[in-house]
């Protein structure tokens, strides 16, 4: 496709040039995203709501402001970003997601759901408070209303009158299939067909009347007034303070261009409910929207992946397993926060549907409801993702840890997690959990040690953390032992006379292949599988650290307030003072790149571990 510096160049253009140009974006983003893979099926949906949002605005004058971004595609295309677009992704390319050092028109990092109306609601009263007069735009999709933080920036931005445009993005899709009443609500407002027959019936017959046939009709769709009011129910929006106008069709260029500037002239908080279709352009991602959403590279022509994985992913194994246990336990239910199918909770739900809860973008809500389960007697298995379990922690610090409740956080994508990027990575669980009095926390180094952690929660009466990566080929090939998994305790895999290493999950792969790389060097090198960072098994850390002089501490987490730093506190108090060396990741936000690349940056692959420890201990020789 043509590269696009700036919206001026879309403003010259004809509402037929913009109609080609949609098709070239949809063919370029097709094109990268079979390549690198990505979010396709929400970026193919919002390619005329972008254009027509550019053709309107001045950016970056003007702010807009994506929720989560999974629709910036089109955005980044149109700001100069081609040739990185093409790198999607990678290290040498664009993120999937807004980003503000990449471009002066990303007007906010964005990642997680939910945000934008916050963000975009202060950055209005920052204008405000400045005496500006550009415009302020949140794009936000009908999944992201299942998410509390946009009822609270409704609520203050309506009851405000401060002059902000939100945009509606209703595709009927999110992540998973959209669940609650707002789902339903809007359904009904895309629905209603009182409205759409006397808009078009009215149209139809004015247009017939020479000279003010059309002018008549614009003066009446201006007023909309009691007619719309009793024949679409647009009663909620405009109760927050909202001026609501819709359903639009998103993808008729020319209409959604007068309204957005009709929305560009109200000096108050307008709400354009504009409806596309996800995957739009594309017929493999129209049929299943949901498979398309997030892709790995895949082939144009059938959309079938390039590389079909042959291992099942540790999300999958996990619910595999509580699916197995619920069969005679009926305490066990399962709750997700709208991934049902990325955490692997969909086969829990086709098995145990009665037992199942999708609750929507909403994780504090979904932790709260596994409290109030479990104080009724339930056993809840609460899957999320690392990086979306940050936004429940007071309920599990206030009700879940503080009164003790038995509920299972199944946290998926731990670790570093690859191409998603600095928003996604789940590198603070570990510090953040384990600074929770009566929570346990714990990271399988595989797929069968995985499954034998969901055998002893349901054991454990109180709060339990197990972590792990997406994928259960990173966890390794897996280490055979025939020996009982223990709340708080390790296991000493290789023992060695110089170092020991310590590690943490996935990490146990990498230092067994250091050690092996040191044995050739000359030193012994022991492996510790530290599964449980909370409670520590301190009989076998001073047991094995007083044997060596060097000890390492290896984990996909933060190194502050880590695994490390918490056992060699321990190790200080307990008055045994070896020479020590920290793995983990460092005190940066990690960029996106593959998890190999990402894993070199922290230092963390095993020849790096290998190569650190044996300079070390020629130091400590010297």
């Amino acid at each position: 496709m043509r590269e696009i510096r700036d919206s001026a160049e879309l403003k010259r253009m004809s509402v037929r040039e913009l109609n080609a140009l949609a098709e070239e974006i949809r063919a370029e983003i097709i094109e990268t995203v079979s390549e690198h893979g990505g979010h396709l099926a929400s970026n193919l949906g919002a390619v005329e709501l972008t254009l027509e949002l550019h053709y309107v605005f001045d950016l970056p004058e003007d702010k807009l402001v994506f929720d989560v971004g999974h629709q910036a595609y089109t955005h980044k295309l149109l700001t100069g970003r081609l040739q990185g677009f093409r790198k999607l992704r990678t290290r040498e390319g664009v993120s999937g997601f807004p980003q503000c050092v990449e471009s002066d028109c990303d007007a906010f990092t964005a990642g997680h759901a939910s945000t934008a109306i916050s963000a975009a609601l202060g950055m209005a009263r920052t204008r405000d408070i400045m005496q500006g007069n550009h415009h302020v735009i949140a794009v936000v999709g009908d999944g992201a209303l299942t998410g509390g933080m946009c009822y609270e920036a409704l609520n203050d931005a309506g009851q405000s009158g401060t002059r902000l445009i939100v945009i509606l993005n209703d595709n009927a899709m999110s992540i998973s299939k959209n669940v609650g009443a707002l789902s339903r609500y809007l359904t009904g407002l895309r629905q209603s067909r009182g409205y759409r027959a006397f808009k078009r019936g009215t149209r139809n017959m004015l247009e017939r009347i020479p000279v003010v046939g059309l002018p008549i009709f614009n003066v009446i769709d201006r007023v909309k007034g009691s007619i719309k009011a009793l024949l679409l129910d647009d009663k909620f929006f405009s109760a927050l303070g909202f001026e609501y106008m819709g359903p639009i069709d998103g993808h008729n260029l020319r209409h959604m261009i007068r309204i957005l500037k009709r929305a560009r002239d109200y000096q108050a908080p307008v709400l354009l409910h504009v409806v596309t279709q996800k995957g739009k352009g594309y017929t493999p991602a129209e049929d299943h929207p949901d498979q398309f959403h997030g892709v790995v590279p895949f082939f144009i022509e059938s959309g079938e992946a390039k590389e079909e994985p042959d291992v099942q992913t540790n999300g999958e194994v996990a619910c595999q397993r509580i699916t197995e246990l619920a069969e005679t336990d009926v305490r066990i239910c399962g709750i997700t926060a709208a991934m049902a199918d990325g955490t692997g909770m969909e086969l829990f739900k086709q098995h145990h549907p009665d037992r199942f809860f999708d609750v929507g973008i909403a994780e504090q809500h979904a932790v709260e409801m596994a409290a109030g389960m479990a104080f009724g007697g339930l056993r809840p298995y609460v899957a999320v993702y690392s990086t979306f379990l940050e936004r429940a922690y007071d309920p599990i610090l206030v009700d879940i840890c503080r009164n003790s409740l038995p509920v299972t956080f199944l946290i998926d994508r731990a670790g570093l997690v690859g191409r998603d990027g600095d928003t996604h990575q789940g590198v603070f669980d570990l510090s953040y959990l384990s600074m929770m009095p009566n929570m346990i926390v714990a990271a399988p180094r595989d797929a069968r040690d995985l499954r034998r952690m969901i055998d002893l929660s349901i054991l454990v009466d109180r709060p339990m953390a197990i972590r792990y990566p997406k994928d259960g080929d990173d966890l390794g090939p897996g280490i055979r032992s025939q020996r009982p998994i223990r709340v708080g305790e390790w296991e000493l895999l290789l023992n060695g006379t110089d170092v020991m290493i310590f590690a943490v999950g996935r990490m146990v792969q990498n230092a067994l292949q250091a050690a092996v790389e040191l044995m050739g060097h000359g030193v012994s090198a022991g492996v510790v599988d530290a599964r449980f960072i909370k409670p520590m098994d301190t009989d076998l850390l001073l047991e094995c650290a007083r044997k060596v002089k060097l000890v390492a501490f290896a984990e996909e987490n933060a190194l502050r307030g880590g695994f490390g730093e918490g056992a060699s506190a321990f190790l200080q108090r307990e008055h045994v003072h070896n020479e020590t060396l920290f793995f983990g990741v460092p005190d940066f936000f990690i960029r996106h790149g593959s998890v190999l690349e990402q894993q070199r940056e922290c230092g963390l692959t095993a020849p790096q571990i290998a190569s650190a420890i044996e300079a070390r201990w020629k130091t400590m020789a010297e």
